[in-house]
């Protein structure tokens, strides 16, 4: 069984910001795979079922982006799975341009401090994460403004071509190849 987190904050008005690619690509995955939402549990809005031949639960914490790892270490202790091999987390990187993956099975936060929360709160690094490139703030811009708004309309085209290309590699991970989906997902924008 895999955990699969999302990233992001509740609420319409972040809906669609460059801070919640995690969010969209969980919504994307339940929408490919019917997987009902079943409300919110253990600080987390979440949905039941299958990918493919493995089950899931996919979940968005509701605890905003500072503190996403209380959600997570909940579901993985309830469930009692292990990070390393039950774990992918889906988020935004502004060190990647628009529409950039990428996929890794270890690493630091990168100053990104929702996962700062999720590695703090579950004691490792060590569990896949998929990042969604949404690009650098530009100069002189707040980075809480730049990573809370909104894409222009073309470069949302190639968001949304993103979270597709991310839901695929979340499909490709699930089925047990993390290296095909490395191989085949961080190497092109798409």
């Amino acid at each position: 069984m895999y955990l699969i987190v999302g990233l992001g904050n509740p609420g319409k008005q972040y809906e669609g910001t460059r801070h919640n690619m995690g969010f969209d690509t969980v919504d994307r995955l339940m929408d490919e795979y019917h997987i009902p939402s079943s409300g919110v549990k253990q600080k987390a809005m979440y949905g039941k079922g299958m990918i493919g031949s493995e089950k899931v639960i996919l979940i968005k914490p509701m605890t905003y982006m500072n503190l996403s790892g209380e959600a997570v270490s909940a579901w993985l202790n309830y469930y009692k799975l292990d990070p390393e091999t039950d774990l992918i987390v889906i988020y935004d990187d502004i060190d990647q341009e628009p529409g950039q993956l990428r996929i890794r099975a270890k690493g630091s936060a990168g100053g990104h401090n929702g996962m700062k929360s999720v590695i703090g709160a579950i004691g490792t690094d060590r569990f896949v994460r998929v990042r969604i490139g949404v690009g650098a703030k530009p100069e002189g811009w707040d980075l809480a403004d730049y990573v809370l708004g909104h894409f222009d309309p073309e470069t949302r085209e190639v968001i949304d071509d993103a979270v597709g290309r991310a839901a695929d590699a979340v499909r490709m991970i699930t089925q047990g190849d993390l290296s095909g989906a490395m191989t085949e997902y961080n190497r092109h924008k798409g």
